[in-house]
């Protein structure tokens, strides 16, 4: 419990890991950032975007190190192993496919220090989306629309097709 808060709940936090937040800033250091972004950012875990007449110089992640970030990190390690397809394991797995598996620890780090400022500082509980929709899950609803539609245009009945809806 981290002030009646329950930061077990979000997968890949481990007990070291909550210890290290506990022991870095603080219920009370955490309330001190403005918003969860300058919290990730002060970990260290969002890119530092130099740009120079509308021209991006450099937007890499900036060095540094500290206890929490590595906790983090470890944290993002072990949700990347999780066997169970959750909202924070997908996310790695699209990240990893597109940019690598070290900027996907990364932004999963950075995702797991927005969601516990939200939780401590707003109270907020983490919550699961099961209504999220990913683009493979999409063009297959699109699909099943597609196909419907096209029925209706020929004017198909369920006889037509061979249909026996009783059975379902």
């Amino acid at each position: 419990m981290f002030e009646g808060i329950y930061l077990l709940a979000i997968e890949g936090m481990s007990f070291s890991t909550v210890l290290a937040l506990m022991s870095e800033v603080g219920i009370e250091g955490i309330k001190k950032f403005k918003t969860a972004k300058h919290f990730a950012s002060w970990l260290r875990l969002t890119p530092n975007n130099k740009v120079s007449g509308g021209k991006v110089i450099s937007s890499r992640v900036p060095k540094g190190s500290n206890r929490l970030k590595i906790a983090l990190r470890n944290a993002a390690n072990a949700i990347r192993n999780l066997k169970d397809s959750t909202q924070l394991r997908d996310f790695f797995h699209r990240i990893s496919f597109r940019k690598g598996r070290v900027l996907a620890i990364s932004a999963t780090a950075s995702k797991l220090a927005v969601i516990i400022w939200n939780m401590v500082v707003n109270g907020v509980p983490n919550i699961n989306p099961e209504g999220y929709l990913f683009l493979d899950q999409k063009r297959k609803l699109g699909l099943v629309k597609r196909i419907k539609k096209k029925i209706d245009k020929f004017g198909l009945t369920n006889e037509d097709l061979g249909l026996d809806l009783t059975k379902i």
